[in-house]
């Protein structure tokens, strides 16, 4: 059977409302595993020195991670810098050829007609 169609027609939600129902669905769903290698499970731990060790272990490494990652981005952003700043000199050296030839081609014009004016 075919659904009646309504009179009215349904109120298209906005992005914000899209933005809001994406969050609330991703608050109250369930966080999925996520394995990060070299990272210990320090719930297993039952005694209390043993379990703020491995805590400790694992702030470690990830803080080693994030300067390997901080270091990795100051070169990449370096090595922009550099190419960006090639790319400007050669624009530079462009500009001026091109003034210079159009320099030229003005002295070329000017020496091929020289009765006429503008």
């Amino acid at each position: 059977m075919k659904r009646p169609q309504s009179r009215l027609p349904r109120p298209r939600p906005s992005p914000t409302h899209v933005l809001v129902g994406a969050l609330f669905v991703a608050l109250l769903s369930p966080a999925a595993a996520q394995d990060v290698s070299g990272l210990e499970i320090c719930t297993t731990q039952k005694q209390m020195e043993r379990r703020t060790g491995c805590l400790q272990a694992n702030a470690e490494f990830l803080q080693q991670a994030l300067n390997k990652l901080a270091r990795e981005t100051d070169e990449k952003i370096a090595a922009a810098d550099r190419n960006l700043a090639a790319a400007r000199a050669e624009i530079a050296a462009l500009r001026s050829t091109i003034e210079k030839l159009s320099d030229e081609l003005v002295q070329v014009k000017a020496k091929a007609d020289p009765h006429s004016k503008k």
